[in-house]
């Protein structure tokens, strides 16, 4: 059955039966709109989701009577299964298709959100919220592809913004809902919460999303995926943004995993106050969906070095004992997290010329394996030595972000002087 007419002009000369080639997604366009709105709800149901028990975790820990630090690992669990998983429904999605890959995805996580407030005890807590991070894991690196087989390279960096906008406002509002709905009526009606609002996310999600017209499918061969991904390992610029995602990633999971012990510990605060706290979120909101217009001011690095002094001077506030100052902190690091990712996920793609789901599959690993340290790592230092041990551990990554992008940066400056040397010959 032929395709309906679509009201574009026929070209002069062409049968009757062809049409113009589609055109990639760019801003203004309707079905921009519907791709930004169906994957911002997809980004929103992934934090809300993968971070559910982040800001329950003083409930969770009092509730079982375990300590901040096995309480951590029903965030580390999940984001450590979906550091392993992402990179297989990756090399799926190369064959299947992200559009389906991301809604068997959606479909599963949201089953399993539905029945992660029904665990038993702390261990079964933790192994359904490993299923559910696995779950997770067909999301971000197939809509980063998606992204980049759909959309004009310029609009890009804006698209993946709004995406990564998505994630900050699921994490923000995931945590806001959770926190008054378990100092209502308990931690497992804040988890049913998350669940529901991550339900009406997916419906949302698949009803707006456009099929994707630019994907191709690839044979699945596990040697040509591993060909495909021994290659990006040995691209240095692609393993430069894999450092800087996984660092940036390590000093967001530590604080905020960590912050809601010290403002129940330090300043007596109630669950749903410690949730509204992450009303922070709303900063990452508009520093990601910004990036864009950050490296076409500042390019790729100028904008990395502007997000990680933004986190460290975070930091750095934080240490205060002031209930405004933490929170001025708080303001800083999520402005600069966020920013980070987006430029760093966004580099990602537009390096990668073929394979980009499995090059974002890297990132998105490599990303959430930093979250998972920065979570344990984080909680085990504050159980120890307070919340001046967990920032020192976040300066140490801010440290190596650092460190890699003014390697980049000489890398580069390396690789211009022989070609300025050639054109001067």
């Amino acid at each position: 059955m032929p395709p309906a007419h679509t009201g574009a002009p026929v070209i002069p000369g062409a049968s009757p039966l062809s049409f113009p080639a589609p055109e990639p997604h760019s801003p203004g366009r309707p079905g921009y709109r519907r791709m930004s709105l169906a994957l911002f709800a997809a980004g929103l149901a992934t934090f809300a989701l993968l971070y559910s028990t982040q800001a329950l975790l003083p409930a969770v820990s009092a509730g079982f009577g375990v300590t901040a630090g096995q309480a951590s690992w029903t965030v580390s669990a999940a984001t450590g299964a979906l550091a392993l998983f992402v990179l297989p429904l990756s090399a799926l999605s190369e064959r299947f298709g992200r559009t389906r890959m991301m809604t068997w995805s959606m479909v599963i996580a949201v089953a399993l959100g539905l029945l992660v407030p029904l665990a038993p005890n702390l261990e079964w807590l933790i192994v359904l919220r490993a299923v559910q991070g696995a779950a997770i894991a067909g999301i971000p690196a197939s809509a980063m592809a998606y992204l980049a087989e759909e959309v004009r390279p310029k609009a890009l960096v804006g698209a993946i913004g709004l995406f990564v906008a998505g994630n900050s406002i699921g994490g923000m509002s995931g945590r806001i809902v959770t926190g008054w709905a378990a100092q209502a009526w308990g931690w497992r009606a804040g988890l049913l919460t998350v669940g529901l609002m991550s339900l009406a996310c997916a419906v949302a999600f698949l009803v707006l999303l456009p099929r994707a017209r630019f994907f191709r499918p690839a044979s699945l061969n596990p040697r040509a995926v591993g060909r495909t991904v021994a290659g990006h390992l040995r691209d240095p610029l692609l393993l430069r943004l894999y450092g800087i995602g996984a660092l940036f990633m390590t000093v967001f999971g530590a604080v905020y995993t960590v912050v809601g012990f010290r403002l129940v510990d330090e300043f007596s605060l109630g669950q749903g106050v410690v949730g509204s706290v992450f009303l922070v979120y709303l900063v990452g909101t508009v520093s990601s969906a910004a990036a864009g217009r950050l490296v076409a001011r500042a390019g790729r690095r100028g904008a990395l070095y502007l997000a990680v002094t933004t986190t460290a001077l975070g930091l750095l506030l934080s240490l205060a004992d002031s209930l405004p100052a933490i929170l001025a902190g708080l303001v800083l690091i999520t402005a600069g997290f966020f920013a980070g990712h987006a430029v760093a996920s966004a580099a990602v793609s537009r390096t990668a010329k073929t394979g980009r789901a499995q090059a974002s599959a890297l990132y998105q690993s490599a990303y959430y394996l930093g979250s998972s340290a920065g979570g344990t790592l984080g909680a085990l230092a504050y159980h120890a030595s307070g919340w001046a041990a967990t920032v020192g551990i976040a300066l140490l990554a801010v440290l190596g972000v650092v460190s890699i992008t003014l390697y980049g940066s000489h890398a580069a400056r390396s690789e211009r002087r022989p070609m300025a040397a050639a054109v001067a010959r």
